[in-house]
């Protein structure tokens, strides 16, 4: 079997913007995100650490390094999935998150899991 079948973990985002933590007048935009991690390979994987890069919308990028997600480094078995919320401040009502995480199979094997890009959007700002 292919190395890219026994190591795969599918990422998905749910982002919400939090508007009794924000204030726009002050460009302070909050928002939550659920992230859902699924092993969808053969081969159990823990997260060791997760790497985000997050663009407001004029352009300026933060980089986030930790070990773990919301303090824990979840081991998956094979079809198993792990949700966690977790949050972000932005200077403008719209944004970008993508990234990764850093995961070890129990075999030994070092491998990343992308992290797709999504919009961190106020409700109404996009047409």
């Amino acid at each position: 079997m292919a190395d890219s079948k026994r190591y795969e973990i599918a990422v998905t985002a749910d982002p919400q913007y939090i508007a009794d933590q924000s204030d726009p007048v002050t460009d302070h935009y909050v928002f939550a995100y659920t992230m859902t991690i699924e092993n969808v390979g053969t081969v159990a994987a823990q997260l060791i650490s997760r790497h985000w890069v997050i663009t407001d919308a004029s352009g300026e990028v933060q980089e986030v390094r930790g070990l773990g997600v919301v303090g824990r480094q979840p081991l998956l078995q094979p079809g198993e999935k792990f949700n966690y919320t977790s949050g972000c401040q932005l200077d403008t009502p719209v944004g970008t998150m993508r990234g990764s995480y850093q995961m070890t199979a129990v075999d030994g094997k070092q491998f990343d899991a992308e992290i797709p890009e999504f919009a961190l959007a106020v409700p109404h700002v996009l047409h």
